[in-house]
């Protein structure tokens, strides 16, 4: 399995991706949407766990640009802004696989991207 984490907290996405890394799972990471574009341009991912407020380009905006290159990769959504109900309501259009709430428990991320991918 290979995952992409794109946030823009780069603390954050850094340290998310070595816990995932030390648990087995091939993590690549992300701080922009434009660094994650690039990523994509190289290779394509199982799962992508994507925040979405990100500066010049959101999470769905670089899921729909994501997708035209690799159809079959899945998303997970993170989000530290509003309630689940906000964000089911302004997303639920766009197919995102599962959307989490931060603070993020790993274990929870885990199952989330075993589920995805039917594991």
């Amino acid at each position: 399995m290979k995952l992409l984490l794109v946030d823009d907290e780069i603390e954050f996405a850094s340290s998310l991706a070595e816990r995932l890394i030390l648990r087995g799972i091939d993590t690549d990471w992300s701080s922009s949407s434009q660094d994650a574009l690039k990523k994509v341009e190289k290779k394509c991912y199982n799962v992508v766990v994507t925040d979405i407020k990100m500066p010049l380009m959101d999470g769905i905006a670089l899921k729909k640009k994501l997708q035209k290159k690799c159809p079959d990769m899945k998303f997970i959504f993170l989000t530290g802004h509003g309630s689940s109900e906000e964000f089911e309501a302004g997303v639920s259009e766009t197919g995102a696989d599962f959307y989490l709430l931060k603070p993020l428990q790993i274990e929870v991320l885990i199952e989330k991207i075993n589920k995805v991918l039917n594991i």
